[in-house]
């Protein structure tokens, strides 16, 4: 296996035929056959290949031997069992299949055994996720003695001053999944009262390090100032806007995120980091264009700057020359570039954006499993996780059965 990414071949935009449309090309081609289909066809496709992957993933991952004795090594969303919960659930809202939610309950369950001396403490990688989740699936299953015992849990975390500030290991994970309770439970779930002495932190921390960084906010992750969603500026600038917060912090958020625009790459993407700005290689939501593209789409609505807007755009670009990668995942794989497109789709309502978030789905859903078995694709370290493997795969063609309505989990809300 060579090379980052494929090539993309596929065309803009390829207009929705008939089958009996006599297109030689697309009747030639299974691929091209997916992307002429008529959406709700499409969508149909989708689901019943996310459905399939559901079982697989849940199978490999909890199966008959965690249902006798559910011990689990790894709880995380990120590459274990939670993240198997998180798809259930998932799954759950498109079809609401009372299963996948009673199912998605019981790994929770579990999950919470397994995490108690956990040090994480963010929704990706620690407890924290597990009792977001448990919250809101409780929720769902009418359960509020369940939504009291997951709130008191989550409430009871304690996230020291020591912790760094991004999004996977650090305060702004936690504060993202303060977020997500408050989405998904109502306002009042997580007050601000709680919220604003770690908001504040962060604040401080960013502003002291961008003082001697040439940045309004800056942020320093194992000995690196990270740019990246998931330890650096776009995961935290994300995070940052979904709070109310003073006029001149809010300019900090504008400046940082204009002042990474002014230093990307001449191709348009973004540096890992400060340490690491004349490599341009990574074009992954972890490091690079994809994250850095959903945190400028979330500041062009917040802000209406026509910037942020066409930065995002641009980021774009990126990902679909360079995005279709030879890896399946969720953090630096095809499934979560093509994210970028449908939160372009979802702002702007441009088909353009759709149609690309297609072409990479559709790329998945006809060639990964081929491509995996002949060793010219990853099928993920964790193969058959949320964040890594198949398991992001199938959320991602969940989410193309409504894309109006899809989000990067556990990056956007």
């Amino acid at each position: 296996m060579t090379g980052r990414y494929f090539e993309n071949f596929m065309r803009d935009l390829i207009k929705e035929t008939s089958p009996a449309a006599k297109h030689e090309r697309i009747l030639e081609d299974s691929l091209f056959k997916l992307l002429s289909m008529p959406y709700p066809n499409l969508s149909a496709r989708f689901q019943k290949a996310a459905l399939d992957l559901k079982q697989t993933v849940v199978g490999k991952t909890w199966g008959f031997t965690h249902q006798r004795n559910p011990r689990i090594n790894d709880f995380t969303l990120y590459t274990g069992a939670l993240g198997t919960a998180f798809l259930l659930f998932k799954s759950f809202q498109v079809t609401h299949n009372s299963n996948d939610l009673h199912l998605s309950s019981q790994i929770i369950k579990a999950c919470d055994s397994a995490s108690l001396q956990a040090r994480a403490v963010t929704f990706i990688c620690g407890r924290v996720g597990v009792c977001a989740l448990g919250a809101v699936v409780a929720k769902h299953q009418s359960d509020q003695q369940m939504v009291e015992y997951y709130l008191a849990q989550f409430k009871g975390i304690k996230v020291s001053e020591d912790r760094p500030d991004e999004l996977l290991f650090g305060k702004t994970g936690f504060l993202w999944a303060c977020l997500f309770l408050n989405k998904n439970l109502g306002d009042g779930a997580i007050p601000s009262t709680f919220t604003r002495p770690l908001l504040n932190a962060v604040i401080k921390n960013g502003r002291n390090l961008g003082a001697r960084s040439g940045c309004p906010l800056m942020f320093m992750w194992f000995g690196q100032r990270f740019w990246g969603a998931a330890h650096g500026l776009s995961g935290i600038m994300y995070v940052l806007m979904h709070f109310d917060l003073p006029p001149d912090v809010v300019e900090d958020i504008k400046n940082t995120l204009k002042y990474m625009i002014k230093n990307r790459f001449p191709s348009g993407n973004y540096p890992s980091s400060t340490e690491e700005n004349t490599s341009d290689l990574l074009v992954h939501w972890c490091h690079g264009a994809p994250g850095m593209a959903l945190t400028l789409v979330k500041a062009a609505e917040i802000f209406g700057d026509k910037e942020f807007l066409e930065a995002a755009i641009d980021a774009a670009e990126v990902v679909w020359n360079r995005g279709l990668l030879k890896k399946v995942g969720l953090c630096h794989g095809i499934s979560g570039n093509a994210y970028v497109f449908l939160s372009l789709y979802r702002l702007t309502g441009n088909v353009e954006f759709l149609n690309r978030a297609k072409a990479f789905a559709c790329f998945l859903l006809d060639r990964a499993g081929k491509l995996i078995s002949e060793g010219e694709m990853h099928g993920g370290d964790n193969r058959y996780s949320l964040f890594e493997g198949i398991g992001g795969m199938a959320h991602l063609f969940l989410d193309m059965v409504d894309p109006a309505n899809a989000r990067f989990p556990g990056h956007e809300l």
